[in-house]
């Protein structure tokens, strides 16, 4: 498999994954915002993906992973596992 192929399918993985974990975020009614970039990020991947630049999509998707970490990490939102 190449580096295009294999930057493919993390893209696609990471997507995935990220998209099943965010249905299950759990935040305070008043700190929802705070997940408006994490939305848009996750949106962009697909953006990107449907671009074919799969780079961009790549970045996207590990900035919406940095996102969901650091929100969880501060006990901003809770998910499960």
């Amino acid at each position: 498999m190449g580096v295009e192929e294999e930057l493919l399918r993390q893209t696609e993985k990471m997507l995935k994954d990220i998209k099943e974990k965010r249905k299950s975020v759990s935040i305070d009614t008043g700190k929802k915002d705070l997940l408006k970039n994490l939305d848009a990020y996750i949106s962009d991947t697909q953006h990107f993906l449907d671009r074919k630049d799969k780079i961009r999509a790549f970045e996207a998707v590990v900035y919406a992973w940095g996102i969901l970490e650091t929100l969880e990490h501060a006990g901003i939102i809770k998910t499960p596992g």
